[in-house]
């Protein structure tokens, strides 16, 4: 593989620049990710790609590479479909509630795998607000297995899980910009299909991306807008998600417009500790969770097979996060409950 050809394909002029094909930015990929690209390569690689952004061409190309690479863990020993969270951005402006979405699915039942960074980077990254409600980090796979195993629940570094990926993603501190790497993160299943992937993207370009390569895949994935690049609903305003299944998409709740509904219930404080006050109030009911997460819980059952009725699952996310019993629904959601307990 010639490093110059690539960096001369996709750091041309307006006229002569072209994406890669998947096989190029396959071998390309991989080669970064086992440390092949000297420094200076490696740099004007990554600054290339993030000026012309990567084509959804080249992202399935990265991300064959990388799960060639990614370290894999079987699924618990439960019906229920484990959910896969990519945790990189952290709080900036808003109160980051990933943890409290982690949570209530974990209450549930409902097997749930993390996998981030453990530095916030000046932001409140998840690791801080899960450390607070006694969630610590793995430090192998072994742990991964064994806590996904006897709890449900793990919160893996990416490090553990694709060390190559890890050392991508650090140049971010040292080049001033993200890179493929940072996209490709959120895409990630080390289950091995085996999960339903939490998607999230801020740009709708990017979402439409993201969409080209679930559609192209066929891999199993809730899709939606995140909150300051994480992967649960804004608070104050609830994006529309969709739900992919072996290629078809279905839409399971439309983007709602702004109201003070959500930012009524919604925390004042971003750093970790008065963060996980506030997710500990709401496990307790002592304050309201707010409605669009409450609505992304239900697309979270309804995606890990704890009922096969999306209307049922929003009943039972509604009384799991303190709302109202729905009437119509009263034996039904006895029924899921007993289905996800088997």
């Amino acid at each position: 593989m010639s490093t110059a050809r690539l960096i001369k394909q996709i750091a041309g002029d307006a006229e002569t620049a072209s994406d890669l094909s998947e096989g190029d930015a396959h071998d390309l990929f991989a080669a970064m990710l086992d440390g092949g690209v000297p420094d200076l390569e490696l740099g004007a690689s990554l600054c290339a790609l993030r000026m012309k952004r990567e084509s959804a061409i080249e992202l399935l190309g990265f991300y064959r590479a990388a799960s060639e690479r990614v370290y894999l863990l079987k699924p618990p020993a439960t019906v229920l479909r484990p959910l896969v969270f990519a945790t990189y951005s952290g709080a900036r402006q808003e109160t980051n509630l990933l943890p409290l979405l982690v949570l209530l699915l974990h209450r549930m039942r409902v097997p749930v795998l993390l996998h981030g960074t453990l530095e916030g980077a000046g932001r409140i990254a998840t690791a801080y607000i899960l450390r607070e409600l006694g969630v610590l980090p793995v430090g192998s796979l072994a742990q991964a297995q064994k806590s996904m195993d006897d709890d449900l629940l793990a919160f893996v570094p990416t490090a553990v899980l694709c060390p190559g990926l890890a050392n991508l993603l650090s140049l971010r501190n040292r080049l001033g910009v993200s890179n493929p790497a940072h996209s490709l993160v959120t895409l990630l299943d080390p289950f091995e299909s085996g999960g339903v992937r939490l998607v999230c993207a801020d740009q709708p370009a990017q979402l439409e991306h993201f969409e080209t390569f679930l559609l192209a895949t066929g891999f199993d994935a809730l899709l939606m807008k995140g909150t300051e690049g994480e992967p649960y609903a804004n608070p104050k305003q609830r994006p529309r998600i969709k739900y992919f299944r072996q290629g078809e998409i279905t839409v399971l709740f439309e983007e709602e417009m702004l109201s003070a509904r959500g930012a009524q219930s919604h925390p004042g404080a971003i750093d970790a500790s008065a963060s996980a006050d506030w997710i500990k109030q709401a496990m307790a009911g002592h304050v309201p969770i707010p409605h669009p997460l409450v609505n992304q819980l239900a697309c979270c059952l309804y995606a890990s097979g704890y009922t096969e009725d999306m209307n049922q699952a929003k009943a039972i996310a509604a009384v799991e996060a303190g709302g109202l019993a729905p009437q119509a629904h009263g034996r039904g959601v006895e029924g899921a409950h007993s289905r996800a307990a088997t």
